[in-house]
């Protein structure tokens, strides 16, 4: 069945300019748009969405989440309280990865699925990591995005912190993986990934035609520990492995780097995601995309799936600490979208829309909307959400799937994760 959006104030998200118009949705993955006259529109048989005094735009996307975080939202104090970056990961999240199963990750992708769908976000970028139940998990996730309605492009978090039975099973859930899906390497970091386990991420990403999602440079911990172990720095590191080279590669942070390791990125294919709510949630430091190149897009970082908040707040901080403004906010924000369409992954076509309910007591106009984007617009906008033509929310409402259902879980799971974190 068709879906039609008549009386649209429809906003092109790469131009922005706005046009009056119904649209008739193609339902589908990748599927397209079409603007029609109101004569045209007469005949149009389906459900039809009054947008009268709404706006019509593309939908959102994130461009580096960890939906296995989802159920760690209000539980307690770690054991010990974490005095840097490492013990950060220690006590918090290497405790709270090694502590999921399979019912756990279910709720925490259904969860998330939802909070980004809320949030007006269609696609989503995923890097997963349950040590203890790895074969199996990327098939879970993928499922639960599906059931919602949100499209995706996942990884599975390989490393050597866990020993070599781990590294072996990230591995493997990776080639199994991309033998039937669309997806990625995933890399923790460079100081827990060693020369052999690099070099096989290295060899999947060849065999794959995929590319590598690594954090880099959260904390300068990585580039003391790297420089250490391997005589070179991260980005040297990486180079060497060819993670440079692909354009479907995502360098997730980049924060600590040198002149030189910035002009390797500058000068590579590779994507840097920036994250600030995680960077300050882990006081690692501030974001400055100066000598970084234009190849620069959002993520969320597990902290939550709103892409405005993240957008807005890249933009406060960066009045201090980066050289931004509304406009590269905003194009920050919707760089994903080229990411993604450069490197033909499917999901994200312009059938993915978002109708926000954006009250402004000042006119918005293509002159000043990136202006609305950062200063006025909330997540508590968007009114209904289209996927893939597929209306999977409407007046706030998911529509694939039972929210209260998947609540109740979700506190049943998190419950049951807080004890074996002893937390």
């Amino acid at each position: 069945m068709s879906l039609f959006l008549k009386n649209a104030n429809y906003l092109d998200c790469r131009t922005l300019k706005f046009t009056k118009t119904n649209l008739l949705v193609e339902s589908g993955v990748n599927g397209g748009i079409h603007f029609m006259d109101d004569e045209r529109s007469a005949h149009i048989e389906g459900e039809v969405i009054d947008c009268q005094g709404k706006i019509v735009t593309k939908s959102f996307a994130v461009g580096h989440h960890h939906a296995y975080s989802a159920l760690a939202r209000g539980m307690g104090a770690p054991e010990k309280n974490p005095e840097n970056f490492y013990e950060i990961l220690k006590y918090i999240w290497w405790t709270l990865d090694k502590s999921l199963d399979r019912e756990m990750i279910e709720a925490s992708a259904l969860s998330t699925a939802i909070a980004c769908a809320k949030s007006g976000s269609t696609f989503v970028i995923d890097h997963h990591s349950s040590p203890e139940f790895i074969p199996g998990s990327l098939n879970i996730i993928a499922k639960a995005f599906d059931k919602v309605g949100i499209s995706h492009l996942l990884c599975y978090e390989i490393s050597d912190r866990d020993g070599s039975e781990k590294t072996e099973e990230g591995l493997e859930e990776t080639a199994q993986y991309l033998s039937h899906r669309q997806g990625l390497v995933g890399l923790h970091a460079s100081f827990t990934v060693g020369s052999k386990t690099m070099k096989k991420a290295a060899d999947l990403v060849e065999k794959f035609d995929s590319g590598f999602h690594i954090h880099v440079a959260e904390d300068s911990y990585d580039e003391k520990v790297t420089q250490e172990k391997y005589g070179k720095t991260v980005v040297e590191r990486l180079k060497e492995y060819g993670v440079l080279d692909s354009s479907k590669t995502i360098l997730a942070h980049c924060l600590h780097l040198s002149e030189k390791e910035k002009e390797y990125v500058r000068n590579s294919n590779a994507w840097v995601v920036q994250n600030p709510d995680s960077n300050l949630n882990n006081h690692v430091g501030f974001f400055d995309s100066r000598e970084l190149g234009f190849r620069i897009m959002l993520g969320t970082d597990g902290m939550h799936s709103d892409m405005i908040r993240t957008a807005q707040q890249a933009y406060f901080l960066g009045q201090t600490f980066d050289s931004i403004d509304v406009d590269s906010a905003y194009l920050r924000f919707r760089n994903v979208h080229q990411y993604l369409r450069i490197n033909d992954f499917s999901g994200d076509g312009e059938n993915n829309l978002v109708v926000l309910d954006y009250k402004s007591p000042t006119p918005v106009k293509t002159e000043n909307f990136a202006g609305h984007f950062v200063y006025g617009l909330q997540a508590s906008d968007v009114q209904h959400v289209i996927s893939n033509g597929k209306l999977i929310l409407k007046d706030r409402h998911i529509e694939t799937i039972d929210e209260e259902d998947v609540q109740a879980a979700s506190k049943e799971q998190a419950l049951w994760l807080w004890r074996r974190m002893r937390i």
